[in-house]
C-alpha cells in the first residue's frame, strides 16, 4: 500500500501571512489539531495547536501574528508514492504524529499518526474476521467443566 491511498486530501492549509488568529479558528472549524502552512502548493511548514499555546499564548503574542512567525520549518516530510512501511519508519524515527504528503516538491496531502491507527486496526479486523468465523464453525475450545467446590 502506497502513502497516497491512506493520506487525507486535500490537507488543511493555510498561507504564511494567515493571523495566529484565523488558522486556531480554522483548526477548531476543521477539528485538526495542525494546519500546513503552504503556498501555490510549496509547503513552507506546520503549525500545531501546540505551537499556538507554547508560541503565542505562553509569550503573550499578538494574535494576529502571521503564522510564518510561530509555525515549524523544518517539516519531516514523506513522498505520495512512497510504500506505507516507509512512512512508518519515519514516524518511528522522527516521533512527529503528522507527515505533509508531497508529489515531488508539490503538497498533496497530510498523513497523520491515527491514519495508521485505523489502518492496522483494519488490518487486525481482516485477519480476526476468517479466524472467528472458522472457531466459530468448528464450536471452537471445549469449555473445562466448572471445579465443584
Amino acid at each position: 500500500m502506497r502513502v497516497a491511498d491512506l493520506m487525507t486530501t486535500p490537507p488543511v492549509t493555510v498561507t504564511p501571512s494567515t493571523a495566529a488568529r484565523d488558522a486556531a479558528r480554522l483548526m477548531a472549524g476543521q477539528a485538526v489539531g495542525s494546519v500546513l502552512v503552504a503556498e501555490h502548493g510549496t509547503l513552507h511548514g506546520v503549525l500545531t495547536d501546540r505551537d499556538l499555546v507554547v508560541r503565542l499564548l505562553a509569550r503573550d503574542t499578538p494574535p494576529d501574528t502571521p503564522v510564518s512567525a510561530l509555525m515549524t520549518e523544518r517539516t519531516v516530510t514523506v513522498g505520495a508514492d512512497e510504500d506505507l512501511t516507509a512512512a512508518y519508519r519515519v514516524f518511528r524515527r522522527t516521533g512527529v504524529r503528522r507527515l505533509p504528503v508531497l508529489d515531488g516538491t508539490r503538497l498533496v496531502g497530510v498523513l497523520t499518526i491515527d491514519d495508521l491507527f485505523l489502518d492496522v486496526l483494519q488490518r487486525l479486523a481482516d485477519l480476526l474476521g476468517p479466524v472467528s468465523s472458522s472457531a466459530l464453525r468448528e464450536g471452537g475450545p471445549t469449555p473445562a467443566p466448572n471445579p465443584v467446590v
